[in-house]
């Protein structure tokens, strides 16, 4: 191995038996041949060859016994591949030679000046070199390009204080804005480099992307409307509305800084060096078979995505979602809260009420799942029936009572009480239960008419419970003939034995003789009649209950 490394006519062993800077140096150390004097100094420009690679360095032959060593940073591309095999001459320059007389060469290149004649040639001829970032400095960095250069912050090309600092220690490419000699003063412009490496990278990738192709990129940035990405030499935007057939909130959710996806080119503006990208276009549009895989009435199960203050929508497949309007989520007259009765997250069940794929839209039906509540309402509600329901709303003319999810009836003000009602709050309140009898059913229309008053005991009802047949009551006289007795408040009873008042016939009229003439032969003929009593109409008296009738409220009386 020490043969190898000294003797500049040995073959180079290979990137296998890579050897550490610091060995090679030490064996080069050992060797007890001494440099001559006379041998190369710093500032000679040499023609060397490569002899050897180590781990971070290249050995070369600068003929007779003397040897040195680039850095391999100076040999990489870009890339990072190196560009020079074992066996390759390069020019090169002694730049140091340490105590144990090593030589740390350079590689000698027209973009790495090593000297104030190199530096004023490449300003006259506006080239680019290539310096190491050495530090910061108070507004920019200090770059070593053979002598000591500024780049002001504002040139440096770095679009923040993280990206700056990365910049130290690295080897930059660099125009010199700024040349003086006598004061040795260089200030080194990298941002326009940069800006003419992009501009020619865009110019190429304009050249070779067509609208249509598939192409891979990498993710550069994020934003609330999409991400960046680079195409290879021009970055594209990926509109978060072209990443997937389903709706995204957050780009943050597909995509990471750095991530590679497959795109396709939607559109290119050349002038504007503008370029759209897409990946949902490179998979089928679920809209387009969206006709023949649902119809009005079908059932669909889907997820909740969102919500709207006038509804929910639904995600019944990847990239296809149905709005279930506020009023298709329950049969109810009240007003109903999507987040209540559909939150986001929730699996729902609905009914497809109408496709429309022109404007990639499905109405959905919550309610329709569940069952018409009507159906049953014939059944439920018929006439006479006797029922509970809450008190929903109160209106001038009635009360509306809800019997069942989505059922309604209304009692009427006249329904509600016997007394007579201002307004149906005078005897109802929001939210009661109540007992109400069904008194009219009209399915087409949807309407119920309860009442209220109908249930409630009457006072004939109370008056014919406390008393019993035979038992003498007093009433007053309302009506003479026929004759109708007032027993108490809201009670009448019949008496039937009462005749009609009687008329007085003066002797020897013409009355007088005719009823003479026709009472005879029927005095003759007919039974003699019970005798009737004759009442007047204010007069108070005693009364016999001959009839107490609950069924018919009906009640009979005579006079005692």
């Amino acid at each position: 191995m020490q043969d190898s490394v000294n003797s500049p006519s040995s073959e180079p062993s290979g990137s296998e038996e890579e050897l550490s800077f610091a060995q090679l140096m030490a064996q080069m150390s050992a060797d007890p041949a001494p440099m001559a004097t006379a041998g190369p100094q710093p500032g000679d420009r040499l023609e060397g060859r490569i002899v050897n690679f180590t781990a971070d360095a290249a050995l070369v032959d600068v003929g007779g016994k003397s040897e040195g060593f680039i850095p391999l940073e100076q040999l990489r591309s870009p890339e990072g591949e190196l560009t020079l095999q074992p066996g390759d001459s390069v020019p090169v320059i002694v730049e140091k030679i340490d105590p144990e007389g090593n030589l740390r060469l350079g590689l000698l290149s027209a973009d790495r000046p090593r000297n104030l004649e190199d530096l004023r040639l490449a300003f006259e001829e506006q080239r680019i070199v290539i310096g190491k970032v050495g530090g910061l400095g108070k507004g920019g960095l200090h770059v070593n390009v053979g002598l000591r250069a500024f780049m002001p912050q504002s040139r440096s090309g770095a679009r923040s204080q993280e990206e700056l600092h990365a910049l130290v220690g690295q080897e930059i490419r660099a125009r010199i804005a700024r040349f003086d000699a006598a004061r040795e003063n260089i200030v080194l412009d990298r941002r326009v480099v940069l800006e003419e490496e992009r501009a020619a990278q865009e110019a190429d990738a304009l050249q070779r992307l067509h609208e249509g192709d598939a192409v891979e990129a990498t993710v550069k940035s994020l934003t609330t409307y999409g991400a960046f990405v680079d195409l290879g030499g021009i970055e594209a935007l990926l509109h978060v509305g072209d990443m997937s057939w389903q709706r995204i909130e957050n780009p943050g959710t597909l995509f990471a800084i750095g991530d590679r996806a497959q795109v396709k080119i939607l559109k290119i503006e050349a002038q504007k060096r503008r370029i759209s990208v897409g990946i949902k276009q490179l998979t089928p549009d679920p809209w387009l078979s969206a006709a023949d895989k649902y119809a009005a009435g079908q059932r669909v199960r889907g997820t909740v995505k969102r919500l709207a203050e006038f509804g929910a929508f639904v995600e019944i497949e990847p990239g296809i979602e149905g709005l279930i309007h506020v009023s298709e989520m329950s049969w109810s007259r009240r007003a109903a809260k999507p987040k209540v009765l559909t939150p986001v997250g929730s699996l729902v069940e609905a009914v497809v009420l109408e496709v429309n794929v022109k404007d990639r839209k499905i109405a959905l039906g919550l309610k329709q799942a569940l069952g018409d509540p009507w159906d049953e309402a014939a059944k439920k509600f018929a006439p006479q029936t006797i029922v509970e329901g809450r008190v929903r709303n109160l209106q001038p003319f009635g009360a509306f009572v809800e019997l069942a999810e989505g059922v309604d009836g209304m009692i009427h003000i006249g329904d509600i009480s016997d007394q007579r009602l201002q307004h149906p709050s005078e005897a109802l309140k929001v939210g009661e239960t109540v007992r109400v009898q069904v008194l009219e059913l009209d399915l087409p229309k949807r309407r119920l008419r309860l009442g209220l008053k109908q249930l409630a005991p009457k006072p004939i009802d109370l008056w014919i419970a406390a008393h019993q047949p035979g038992e003498v009551v007093s009433g007053r006289v309302v009506k003479a003939y026929p004759a109708r007795v007032q027993l108490d408040e809201g009670v009448e009873a019949a008496c039937p034995a009462a005749g009609p008042p009687v008329r007085k016939i003066e002797e020897g009229t013409l009355a007088a003789k005719l009823a003479a003439v026709w009472q005879k032969p029927q005095a003759a003929e007919a039974a003699p009649e019970p005798p009737r009593v004759t009442l007047k109409a204010g007069e108070m008296r005693n009364f016999r209950l001959l009839l107490l009738d609950a069924e018919n409220k009906k009640i009979e009386v005579e006079p005692a």
